[in-house]
């Protein structure tokens, strides 16, 4: 049997799991890690599980230790360093004029990368932005270009229900969210009232998207001719929560129906 933990390298964002070895983990500790790009800060996201041996990957990765009070240290002048990352590059936008937003600086652990996130219209030439970066800062840089739905969950903001916005909370994954949703759900299609705070669909159309195609399943669609008993018509509206169908009879009447009356 192996310990196995799922850990967020954000607070926010996709869990991934790694092999807790002895360690006694609880969920929110903090806890350094090994990847593809040396050493990293990262959370524990879930309680410790068992699983046998033979259903472990073979490249699952061992969680190095929890984190240190040197740790810490390394973590406070990284972010100091993300802090005048972050406002050197804004004044160089600024200056050479760039069609480009800064969303977020990161600085990997060991400082041998710096990333900076953007958003902009179309592609940017940011060469000369890399020059000056890569001078001030003698690292690797790095220019990550983000869609606006990753930036919301960089930023961060209230919805408009008046809860934080659920890419930022608890969403692992920023899966595809259409209108074909919100006409199932018949909602209006103002792009105002069902944009999210990053102007695209909001993620929460597709939480009871199945629960309205359940439900939907054995209604007739509207425009949809039926015969009811009172003669036939056209179906006009549907009610999915009371398991209802409004529908004008051929001589213009209109009844309300329940779907297990047909």
């Amino acid at each position: 049997m192996r310990n196995i933990v799922g850990v967020k390298f954000k607070q926010e964002g996709k869990i991934y799991s790694f092999h807790a070895g002895d360690l006694e983990l609880r969920k929110g500790d903090p806890v350094m890690i090994q990847t593809e790009n040396g050493p990293a800060l990262a959370w524990v996201a879930t309680d410790v599980r068992q699983e046998p041996l033979p259903k472990v990957p073979a490249t699952l990765k061992n969680i190095l230790r929890k984190m240190t009070p040197e740790d810490q240290k390394i973590k406070a002048d990284n972010d100091r360093l993300e802090g005048e990352a972050r406002a050197f590059c804004l004044v160089r936008i600024r200056e050479r004029g760039l069609p480009m937003k800064l969303v977020d600086v990161e600085c990997l652990f060991d400082r041998s990368k710096v990333i900076f996130y953007f958003t902009a219209e179309n592609r940017v030439d940011f060469r000369e932005l890399v020059k000056d970066l890569v001078q001030k800062f003698r690292s690797r840089i790095e220019l990550r270009q983000i869609a606006a739905r990753h930036e919301a969950r960089l930023v961060k903001g209230l919805g408009v229900c008046g809860r934080e916005i659920c890419c930022a909370t608890f969403l692992q994954n920023l899966d595809r969210v259409s209108v074909k949703m919100a006409k199932e759900q018949s909602m209006s299609l103002n792009p105002e009232k069902i944009s999210g705070l990053c102007g695209r669909l909001m993620c929460c159309l597709a939480y009871e998207h199945e629960t309205y195609l359940d439900m939907k399943r054995d209604m007739p669609k509207c425009g949809k001719v039926i015969q009811t008993p009172e003669g036939r018509g056209r179906v006009t509206r549907q009610n999915v929560f009371e398991g209802q169908i409004t529908v004008v009879l051929e001589g213009g009447k209109e009844i309300t129906l329940n779907v297990t009356d047909l």
